[in-house]
């Protein structure tokens, strides 16, 4: 028996991170952890956060896999002129470089830049916000992958979708096929695991969290 754990939101807190893979690891010897984005902005140890998941699992037992959010996306457009620089700051970014002690050095920002967008399993699909479902899986594109807001649930390929983005207190939650994770732990609310059985189609089995 297998599983794998999503990891929501993160945005700098880094101890409820830290909190959280402990309760994980402490539980179960192996599986796959999935990493939603959104690691950095607004809160208080963004450089700690990118440091800490480019140093991989501490077990060999483990697997990793990190997906981009819409803040990373922000942060790489930013330094690289594509987008407006202003805007990345007031959405979290000031955060992010005082965390660094100025600016964010070239070897974080072309790891976050080589972040895929989806993760698929044989019964689920995790990205950063959502998934058009009237578009081909293929097909989709990265603006809705980063920034969609889904307000209700789909087919979604046969595939439960499990995704953050979008920031609620009473999240974590499930709404017919899709799950959200993204329970607003930079906002005062808690960091959200789902444990997903990887023999057993559908939503989470069970939801764990951390706080400060």
């Amino acid at each position: 028996m297998s599983y794998t754990f999503a990891i929501g939101d993160i945005h700098g807190c880094l101890e409820p991170l830290r909190k959280l893979l402990a309760r994980i690891e402490a539980r179960w010897a192996s599986g796959t952890t999935v990493f939603v984005g959104d690691y950095i902005d607004r809160g208080p140890d963004s450089r700690g956060v990118i440091a800490l998941l480019k140093a991989g699992p501490a077990r060999p037992d483990w697997q990793w896999v990190m997906l981009k959010g819409n803040h990373e996306d922000m942060m790489v457009g930013a330094y690289a002129g594509r987008y407006d620089r202003d805007w990345w700051l007031d959405n979290g970014g000031l955060e992010t470089e005082l965390s660094y002690g100025g600016r964010v050095p070239m070897e974080d920002l072309v790891w976050a830049d080589r972040l895929p967008l989806m993760h698929l399993d044989a019964h689920r699909l995790f990205v950063h916000a959502g998934v058009n479902p009237d578009v081909a899986l293929d097909q989709q594109s990265p603006q809705d992958l980063l920034w969609l807001r889904p307000e209700s649930s789909a087919y979604y390929w046969g595939k439960h979708l499990c995704h953050g983005h979008t920031p609620s207190r009473a999240n974590p939650r499930t709404i017919g096929n899709r799950t959200n994770i993204d329970s607003g732990c930079v906002f005062g609310g808690k960091l959200t695991c789902a444990v997903f059985d990887d023999d057993v189609e559908g939503g989470p089995v069970e939801f764990i969290k951390a706080g400060w």
